[in-house]
Parts: structure tokens; C-alpha cells; sequence
């Protein structure tokens, strides 16, 4: 290129002091695009003559021959000049290149050529890369049975990915790990890949896999990638999904196993599970000793409810007539079991006070169990037996034994027997009941033991009920809180053929409202006392009045009012008073009188 040699010869004479006149290029090697979108080509360059104005003009190679792009030239510097790319391309002021809408067929080299006069020519050239990432790729795989350990290779699958450019790779996977590229035929493995470039310009790539498949192949798993080259130098990598073979061999070995595990009692649901290391899976056979239950194609046999006589030696029996292999498998089913128990001497039992009670469960298991006698829930022996010397009528009641099988969860039975005792009613300690205040309804529970059951009789009596909980009888009186009844109580009595019992029911009010009443009558003590004292007062006041009165009566018939009288003597302008005090003798017979 002239522009690299004058380069060279000013490098030469710049180590002499001296460079010749002449212009540099400079754009970049490569510029990448995604298809679609828009391509900035830049151009730089300097020239040492700074009074000439260069023409710059942007060129491609089509054909052998040179085509113009665009280019820039005085005194028209102000306008782009449009060649071949008219639609498309522009060229900015400082001579950058501009292409929109980039298609595959721009992928080329485009020079910028910066002519300058007397001056010279020089260029420099950059290359359009276009770029588009493939369709996901598709899988279409073998789904027919294939034969394992054949002489000759089978089609696993093939793989295609869509319209991408530049031209992708496909890579194909067995268990997460990428098997080699072989393109041979003669290999065990190849792969034959297929390339087709689409009228867009894009690429359609495609593969497909041979091997010649084993047995352990038929558990693996495959898939395919499409690797591509994207802008700036980058690889992008994507996923086809995964899939699986059916692959075929013959069994070498029987497994013949429990699925739930035991123990196993009367009653459980037990299933069989038969199985072959082979591909695909044979007719099972199922035997119980030398009787045949049945076959099966799935290798699962179920035994509902199962009982003692389903225990016994369990054969599962397979003939491949591929390869006329016999295979046999047993097994051993235990089925523990316990029978219902029972309680010697039968009840419901009667007995009188002090007589002794003797009780024995009874069954039978196919291993060790265990007997525990519990009343009321509370554990009272351990054994089969259950002894008491002298019963009360406390001791009356249901009593339970239960039979287990500790080594067989869930494995448990039980019986009841009724235990009533004759004797006279015993009544329990009464409650002392409370109200909040005499009038109120009280609610009274007398609970007795005793067989036959009790009568109730209450004194007083008021709405009664009678109910029975266990071995106790219980009668409830409801009845007004009188003073009679908070005085003197309430009385229950129980009797039956072998006697009565009798108790007393304190009934109280509430300490607060006691507390209540007392203050009351503290604070109305002082008030009557001051009642008291102005009616005396009244009274005195009101004598004393009288005998004034009286005094005045008595002296006004003496004609000794101590008031003075009217003098209405002629010649006289004004009333006369004259006042007489009284003397002690008046008052003495003012008050013989009175």
C-alpha cells in the first residue's frame, strides 16, 4: 500500500530530522453489527499540507471492482454524495460512515480513501462483521426401542438450530459431559453434521448422533448446545432440551422385595415388589408355597387384610423367552397376630362388702405379650391376674385388661368387665355452697355409693334430679336460699335395702355480702340514737308550750293579765296600759289549776 510505504519512508526520515509531506489513514480493522440495527465506520486522518482540501470517499470490492459508497469534496463539503448504499448509508462530517438497517449482505471490507492533490493518496480499510443468534436448538430423537450391545451403530437424535450468522456449531451431551466431534462412520460414536446457508444469508445448522449403545445408556441422558460468536468477541452458548433413550437388554439378575416394611400384623396391607436389572421387565409369576396366585406385568403383588394363614414362603418367578433365562426369588412373610381376650369368671360380677375379688385375662399371640388390668386409667397389675383380698364399695367399677404385642406397634386388644359391690350408701363429704344473698337459687349435689342404687330423700326439698356417673348414683336439689335453709342446712339422706346414710348441706351467704350487712347495721345504730333524741325533744317543748298556755288561761279568769287594759275615760286623747308583774302566789295556783 502507498499510504503503509510513505509511512515507513517518514519513519526513515524522521530519525534524520526530515519528513516529507503526506497524509495518514487511520479506521478500525473490524467493526461488529447486529443484524438489523445500525453500523458507525469512523475514518481518521491527518495531512501535512494543511491548505489543501482533501477528498475522502468511502469504497467496497464488488465484482473485482471498486464501487463508491459515499464521499466528501470541497466546495460541496456540506453534502453527502450517495453511491451505491443510497438508502442506507450516510457520511457524517467527520467522514465516519453511517449504515442503518444492516443486512447480511453488508458483511464486507469498505476502505476509506483520503485523496489530497500534489499531496498524495492514502487509504485504510476496515471489515463489517454482521451478527445473529440462532433459534434455540431442536431436538427429534429416537423414540423407538433400540437393542443394546449391537455391531452397528443406531441414530440417537438430531439436532437443529435456525437463522443465525455467522455460521454456528452444534455440540452434543451424554450426562452433562460433551462428547467428541467425530464425523467417521467407522467409530462407535459420529455425528453427522448438515449446513445450509438460507436465501436471508443466515445459516441453518444441524447434527445428527450414531452410537452404538450398552446398557448403562439406557439411564443416561442427552441434549444439545448451539455455540455461536456474537459482537465484541463473545461466545454464547443454548440449550436444547434434555431427553432419554429406550434401550433394551436382557436381565441378569431378580430382586424380590417387601415394599412397606413390618412387622406385619393381622389385618395390614402388604405389597410384593418384583423386579429385573433387564429392559423391558417380564411377566412375573407369583407363588405361596407351591400354589400359584398369578402374574403380572408390573412385578407388584398386594395382599389386603392379611391374616395368620397368609404368612408362608412367597416365590417370584420370571422366564426371559428372548434369551430363555430362568430367574427365581423368595421370601419369607411373618404375620404376628393376637387373639381377643377374655376374663375368667365372666362378668358383670355381684359382691358384698370384705368378699374377695379374683380375676384372670386370658388370650393367646404369636410372640411374647403383655397383660396390664388398669381402673379409670390407673395401672393396677402387671400380670394376668387381678386379686383383692376385701372389697369396699369403693372397689366397684369397670375394669379393663389390655393385651399387647410391644414388638408389633398397634397390635392390642382388650376386654371390660363390670365389678358392682352390695353394701349400704355412703354418701361423700357435702360441700359447703355459698350465695350471693338469701332469696338466691342454690344448687345442691349429694353423690353416693352403694348397690342397688340409692333413693334420695332431701330435707326441705325443692326441684330434684337423679343421674348416674360410674358407680355413683347422684341426686341435685334446687331450692331458694331461705333463712330457714341458711340456718338450719339442707339435709340428704340415701337409703337402700341394706341401710341409709345421712349428710347436711351447710348453705352460707358470701362473706362479702355478710361484710356488707354488718356495716349497715353499725351505721344505723348511731342514727336511731340521734332519732331517738329529737323526738324527746319535741315532746318536752311541746309541755312546756301547754303549761304556758295553761298559766295564761288561768290568770286571764283572775283578771291578773300581767297586760295592761284600755282606760277610755272621757276628755282622754289616748289608750292608758298598765302593766301588773306577777306575784309568787299567782303563779302558784296558775299551776294547782293547771
Amino acid at each position: 500500500m502507498a499510504g503503509s510505504s510513505l509511512r515507513s519512508l517518514c519513519l526513515l526520515f524522521l530519525s534524520l530530522g526530515v519528513c516529507l509531506a503526506g497524509i495518514t489513514v487511520k479506521v478500525s480493522p473490524e467493526v461488529d453489527v447486529i443484524l438489523g440495527e445500525t453500523a458507525r465506520l469512523p475514518c481518521n486522518y491527518t495531512i501535512s499540507d494543511s491548505s489543501v482540501q482533501p477528498v475522502v470517499t468511502w469504497f467496497i470490492d464488488s465484482a473485482g471492482s471498486r464501487k463508491r459508497v459515499a464521499y466528501r469534496s470541497p466546495p460541496d463539503s456540506g453534502n453527502d454524495k450517495i453511491g451505491l448504499f443510497k438508502d442506507r448509508a450516510t457520511m457524517e462530517a467527520d467522514m465516519t460512515l453511517v449504515i442503518s438497517k444492516v443486512n447480511v449482505g453488508d458483511e464486507m471490507s469498505f476502505f476509506c480513501q483520503v485523496r489530497g492533490g500534489a499531496v498524495g493518496v492514502e487509504e485504510d480499510v476496515t471489515k463489517l462483521r454482521v451478527f445473529l443468534s440462532p433459534e434455540k436448538p431442536v431436538i427429534s430423537h429416537n423414540t423407538h426401542s433400540i437393542t443394546a450391545d449391537q455391531d452397528q451403530s443406531s441414530q440417537v437424535g438430531t439436532c437443529t438450530s435456525r437463522n443465525g450468522h455467522p455460521q454456528p456449531r452444534i455440540i452434543w451431551f451424554k450426562d452433562s459431559k460433551p462428547l467428541p466431534e467425530v464425523t467417521d462412520s467407522k467409530e462407535k460414536t459420529y455425528m453427522v453434521p448438515r449446513v445450509v446457508k438460507e436465501s436471508s444469508g443466515l445459516f441453518t445448522v444441524a447434527s445428527e448422533l450414531y452410537m452404538q449403545l450398552m446398557k448403562e445408556d439406557g439411564k443416561s441422558v442427552f441434549h444439545c448446545t448451539v455455540e455461536y460468536a456474537m459482537p465484541n468477541g463473545q461466545i454464547t452458548k443454548e440449550s436444547s432440551d434434555h431427553f432419554s433413550l429406550t434401550v433394551y437388554y436382557p436381565a441378569e439378575n431378580m430382586f424380590f422385595t417387601l415394599l412397606n416394611q413390618g412387622p406385619f400384623k393381622e389385618g395390614d396391607r402388604v405389597q410384593m415388589k418384583c423386579e429385573t436389572d433387564g429392559n423391558p421387565q417380564p411377566e412375573f409369576e407369583f407363588y405361596k408355597g407351591d400354589v400359584k396366585l398369578g402374574q403380572t406385568g408390573t412385578g407388584l403383588w398386594t395382599l389386603e387384610n392379611v391374616t395368620r394363614d397368609d404368612a408362608d414362603i412367597y416365590k417370584c418367578y420370571v422366564l426371559d423367552f428372548e434369551t430363555f433365562v430362568e430367574l427365581t426369588r423368595t421370601l419369607t412373610l411373618k404375620v404376628e397376630y393376637l387373639d381377643p381376650v377374655s376374663i375368667v369368671p365372666a362378668g358383670p360380677l355381684i359382691l358384698k362388702g370384705g368378699d374377695a375379688l379374683d380375676l384372670q385375662c386370658q388370650t393367646k399371640s404369636s410372640n411374647d405379650h403383655y397383660v396390664v388390668w388398669k381402673k379409670a386409667g390407673k395401672e393396677l397389675s402387671q400380670t394376668g391376674g387381678l386379686s383383692l383380698k376385701s372389697v369396699t364399695l369403693a372397689d366397684a367399677g369397670e375394669y379393663v385388661c389390655v393385651a399387647s404385642m410391644r414388638s408389633v406397634p398397634g397390635l392390642e386388644k382388650q376386654a371390660n368387665i363390670t365389678i358392682r359391690v352390695e353394701g349400704k350408701p355412703e354418701i361423700d363429704v357435702p360441700v359447703k355452697v355459698e350465695v350471693k344473698k338469701k332469696g338466691d337459687s342454690v344448687t345442691l349435689r349429694c353423690s353416693a355409693l352403694g348397690y342397688p342404687a340409692p333413693q334420695f330423700n332431701w330435707r326441705p326439698s325443692g326441684k330434684e334430679s337423679v343421674t348416674v356417673e360410674g358407680q355413683k348414683t347422684i341426686s341435685i336439689n334446687i331450692l331458694p336460699a331461705t333463712d330457714a335453709v341458711i340456718t338450719d342446712g339442707v339435709t340428704c339422706e340415701a337409703t337402700n335395702k341394706f341401710g341409709t346414710d345421712t349428710k347436711k348441706f351447710e348453705v352460707a351467704e358470701s362473706a362479702n355480702t355478710a361484710d356488707r350487712r354488718n356495716h349497715a347495721g353499725s351505721v344505723a345504730e348511731p342514727q336511731q340514737a340521734g332519732s331517738s333524741i329529737v323526738v324527746i325533744a319535741v315532746v318536752v317543748s311541746v309541755l312546756l308550750l301547754l303549761f304556758i298556755v295553761a298559766v295564761l288561761y288561768f290568770l286571764s279568769k283572775k283578771n291578773k293579765m300581767p297586760c295592761g287594759k284600755k282606760d277610755n275615760a272621757p276628755g282622754n286623747g289616748q289608750d292608758k296600759h298598765e302593766t301588773k308583774p306577777f306575784n309568787e302566789k299567782d303563779v302558784e295556783e296558775a299551776k294547782s289549776s293547771n
